[in-house]
């Protein structure tokens, strides 16, 4: 009935264009059955299109993790870039690229006999495996091959390491996968071509061309493709975990991941999943349990759909832990409030290194002995003094009890916004006396300390807890301390430098070449991010940890400054800062479509051309230069003048414009 334009199970009928998602009514739909559908839009002066092609989708039934709709994975075959046959017979072959995948060989044996294969993320020499027991990945399996022209598929056997710490298992119909870029085959008397050997990589589905970045920096490029391809990369469950290791779903992890993936590719069910998940098998850190509400408000902010808000309310409300609040409002794990019905009440019930409640971790690891030139103190939490109150946990608290008030504003629970409104002015309140040294005017790590570290300062000038006659004084102290956080820590680093005006020192650190940055990613070889600037740093790092990728969302919603600003994206916010770039260009796909933008800097005049998809509206907001204080729009001058530093051209429309400063 679909090739006439006819419905057999449901027609929604023409549905406002102020809807993101419209809710199936139809027919009820049976479980493992496949359904097709089609749709037709209609434009800004009503008229209406063709309709699309026919798609399908797959009715499965309901899995573990909750009603969350998802793609199944699939996969890519993928040959060997190089093959080299080594003085010794043996053969080394490099895929590029590491990738969680399976490994097929289809080759033809002189004779019976046992070969060896051994896979790996990295080398030790050139063509030599980095053969570790770690966590920097190396395998070596025995393999028995009979004369002639056969198939033989490589069996991973399980991780009993990793089985015992209940990782999400891969499902029955992709089987087990292990992470290598590099294969060597030993004793095979058979000629090995590019045909011969082939890797499955498997992962979430991805869209390459959602996004591209594309700049005056060749370090800030190779970052980008970087961190755009660990976020493929890692997809290969279907949800957000902490690499290969244990495979285990963390909330710290799961925040980046997810602005990382919104920025890199329209695809929402996959974080949607993981929040679900991680509601009910929550981890240890106090922080991490405070991720939960800002995970969900992401999903709200860039699908427009507060069906999960709904759906999860009174889950994420013990979440933000305000049992844990003291007379001032503060929250202390250390004050014997967690009980045993706190706990069970954000879902901790098994013990965690031997214990069953919340710990404060500000980043990590806290310690480790390694300190070197590039930073001051063991660890990766520059120092900090952990006391009763903490400031890094109270920031997290206050940026919690904001959301959570907007969430009970968009669900209509007045009472409830009431309550937050008041807790997060209370805690307000109390940051600025207790954790506010009122000589130095820096944030203080905690209530009996006068150690102030690079955590307490940036997670408060995040969450806006700085106030802003003390912003220029914060921001100069986080500039003494450089990269002296975690890779997990350089999310909320970054975010806060490009929020404060402090585009400049931020873009130093994107495209550092130091220790400590993503460019040394590169430099040791990894090809997808890692758990820690360097082994020196974690001795037990692994190279597949999609946590390391925040450069991938910082360049899209910071440096280039596309972020919606209303829900579903029918508003988007475009505050590109480029520092000393002197251009830049960017697509990124929001639910409404493709968002691009392409900054290029002259001698005279600045041209900025930016393109907004249909049914939405822009705020343009264009740094003030001295040099150049005149602002144009598509050839007509703008009588503007800048508000803190930024012209801002408010309500333009869908389409494409044209924006000098001269």
């Amino acid at each position: 009935m679909l090739i006439e334009n006819k419905a057999d199970f449901w027609d929604s009928k023409k549905v406002a264009n102020k809807v993101n998602q419209t809710i199936y009514a139809g027919k009820p739909l049976q479980n493992q059955q496949v359904y097709y559908w089609k749709v037709q839009v209609w434009s800004g002066k009503d008229i209406p299109s063709k309709f699309s092609t026919i798609q399908s989708f797959y009715q499965n039934k309901p899995d573990s993790i909750g009603d969350i709709s998802h793609s199944p994975l699939t996969f890519d075959f993928q040959n060997p870039s190089l093959i080299l046959k080594k003085d010794n017979g043996d053969y080394f072959l490099d895929f590029g690229k590491d990738a969680f995948a399976q490994l097929d060989l289809h080759i033809n044996s002189l004779q019976n006999d046992s070969i060896y294969i051994e896979v790996a993320e990295a080398l030790s020499a050139p063509t030599y495996l980095f053969k570790t027991n770690g966590n920097v990945r190396y395998k070596k399996i025995a393999l028995y091959v009979t004369k002639g022209q056969h198939d033989y598929t490589i069996k991973w056997p399980p991780d009993a390491k990793r089985n015992s710490r209940t990782p999400v298992q891969m499902p029955s119909y992709i089987g087990e996968v292990f992470p290598f870029r590099y294969v060597t085959i030993h004793n095979f008397s058979g000629p090995i071509t590019a045909s011969s050997v082939v890797r499955k990589m498997v992962y979430y589905p991805f869209n390459e061309n959602a996004s591209s970045f594309n700049c005056s920096d060749t370090i800030l490029n190779k970052i980008w493709d970087l961190c755009k391809y660990s976020i493929k990369a890692t997809s290969f469950t279907g949800h957000y975990l902490d690499g290969d290791r244990e495979r285990v779903p963390y909330e710290g992890d799961a925040l980046i991941n997810q602005l990382s993936h919104y920025s890199v590719d329209a695809e929402y069910s996959m974080a949607r999943r993981s929040m679900a998940y991680l509601i009910y098998h929550p981890t240890w850190p106090t922080e991490w349990s405070l991720q939960n509400v800002p995970l969900a408000w992401n999903d709200y902010l860039y699908t427009g759909d507060a069906s999960f808000l709904q759906t999860y309310y009174t889950e994420l409300q013990p979440k933000i832990l305000m049992p844990l609040a003291s007379e001032n409002g503060l929250i202390s794990t250390k004050t014997n409030k967690q009980t045993k019905e706190f706990l069970q009440s954000i879902h901790i019930t098994k013990a965690f290194d031997g214990k069953a409640d919340l710990r404060d971790i500000v980043d990590w690891p806290k310690e480790v002995a390694y300190i070197g030139t590039e930073k001051e103190f063991k660890g990766e939490i520059d120092g900090y003094v952990f006391t009763t109150h903490n400031a890094v946990v109270n920031a997290f608290y206050y940026q919690n009890l904001k959301l959570m008030h907007q969430i009970a504003l968009v669900l209509q629970k007045t009472a409830d916004a009431k309550l937050y409104q008041e807790k997060a002015d209370q805690v307000y309140q109390s940051f600025q006396r207790v954790f506010v040294d009122q000589t130095t005017h820096l944030i203080k790590d905690g209530d009996s300390t006068l150690h102030s570290s690079l955590h307490a300062n940036m997670f408060a000038l995040d969450f806006g807890l700085v106030k802003k006659e003390y912003i220029k004084t914060v921001t100069n102290f986080i500039a003494t301390r450089r990269m002296a956080c975690s890779v997990y820590g350089a999310q909320f680093l970054l975010d806060a430098l490009y929020d404060a005006g402090s585009s400049d020192y931020a873009l130093s650190l994107l495209t550092a070449t130091t220790e400590r940055s993503w460019y040394n990613m590169l430099r040791v070889g990894s090809t997808i991010t890692m758990e820690a600037w360097d082994i020196k740093y974690k001795p037990n790092l692994d190279w597949n940890h999609a946590w390391g990728a925040a450069p991938a969302n910082i360049i899209v919603r910071k440096l280039m400054g596309v972020e919606p600003i209303s829900p579903g994206g029918y508003q988007i916010q475009i505050k590109p800062q480029l520092g000393s770039l002197s251009f830049a260009t960017l697509k990124t796909t929001l639910l409404k479509g493709e968002v691009e933008v392409a900054y290029q800097k002259n001698k005279l005049n600045d041209q900025i051309n930016i393109s907004l998809p249909g049914a939405t509206t822009g705020n343009i907001c264009l740094a003030y230069n001295p040099l150049k204080p005149t602002l144009s729009m598509d050839g007509k001058i703008l009588n503007l003048q800048p508000i803190d530093g930024f012209f801002i051209v408010k309500e333009v429309p869908a389409g494409k414009h044209v924006f000098v400063l001269q």
